[in-house]
């Protein structure tokens, strides 16, 4: 029997909360109770918010909650040759091509079809204005002139294509703490034409994903239930690209006070400020087990 791996892989664009313990946590205790390996995986690929004291941060952190890694780390930003080959795979499929508007002609788009129809523009599991090539058209020639010139550019999938080339099966398997399993089966069509490949930088969380966990050998994926619709995506990339399945489990997510979830971004209380206000590791585990 193949022995399990779990992986952790916190972006370094913000400091470790509650709810990054509880979820570094979940997989270390399932990791342990399976007889399983855990990795640690640095998501830095968005380099204009990742920072060096901010990984830094990270790795101190879940050493002071005393999570024991294997001690190789990978770092994403030193990857970014192995996902462009993994997009070159997809373009040579003809699976990609290239969207040149900026997120402000796209919401302008948006709000003509509203004004139009009277209808709320589609949108993806994320909240983003939903794209799709046939709906919004793609001259063939006029985007290789605007290429030529070396103007910024996305490569989206194209999703029609992607959906009628993967005619596998689309189904994986979802799982609990518990151990009990179920297969569902993804819909990776509410995603529209995904983004693939970003404007500033030869991949997306989504292809770096896949790739890595395909490549690390990882055979269950222990992340928050806000990442669950993104799965409908990464199954249809495994599909495409030959790589294997992961189990998957999405767990609940922590909220605060106000009912807003964790976030870096809205500045949730980081363990750093826990530990200085006197808590120690064992308070901080207790803490994220009962919030999660």
């Amino acid at each position: 029997m193949t022995q399990p791996v779990f992986r952790f892989a916190p972006s370094p664009n913000g400091r470790l909360h509650l709810g990054h313990a509880a979820s570094a946590l979940l997989n270390e205790e399932l990791a342990r109770r399976s007889g399983g390996r855990l990795l640690l995986r640095i998501e830095d690929i968005d380099v204009t918010r990742c920072r060096p004291e901010y990984e830094a941060a990270i790795i101190d952190d879940l050493a002071w909650l005393g999570i024991a890694f294997e001690p190789h780390i990978r770092r994403q930003s030193r990857h970014f040759d192995e996902y462009r080959a993994a997009a070159d795979r997809l373009a040579a499929m003809g699976l990609l091509y290239p969207c040149f508007r900026t997120r402000r002609e796209i919401a302008q788009g948006a709000a003509a079809f509203e004004a139009a129809t009277g209808a709320p523009a589609p949108r993806d599991p994320d909240g983003a204005i939903l794209r799709s090539r046939a709906l919004h058209g793609h001259d063939e020639a006029e985007a290789a002139r605007r290429m030529a010139a070396g103007e910024p550019h996305a490569l989206r999938l194209d999703m029609a294509r992607a959906r009628a080339l993967a005619s596998e099966s689309l189904a994986y398997t979802r799982f609990d703490a518990a151990g009990r399993e179920e297969t569902v089966m993804a819909d990776p069509a509410r995603w529209g034409d995904a983004v693939i490949v970003r404007k500033e930088i030869p991949t997306s969380y989504h292809l770096s994903v896949v790739h890595d966990d395909a490549l690390q050998g990882v055979t269950h994926v222990v992340r928050g239930v806000d990442l669950e619709a993104a799965t409908d995506l990464h199954v249809l990339l495994q599909r495409l690209l030959d790589l294997p399945t992961p189990r998957y489990l999405h767990h609940p997510l922590i909220f605060d006070d106000s009912g807003e979830k964790l976030a870096k971004s809205r500045g949730s209380t980081p363990l750093a400020e826990l530990r200085a206000a006197g808590a120690d590791a064992q308070e901080a585990r207790r803490l994220a087990r009962l919030a999660g």
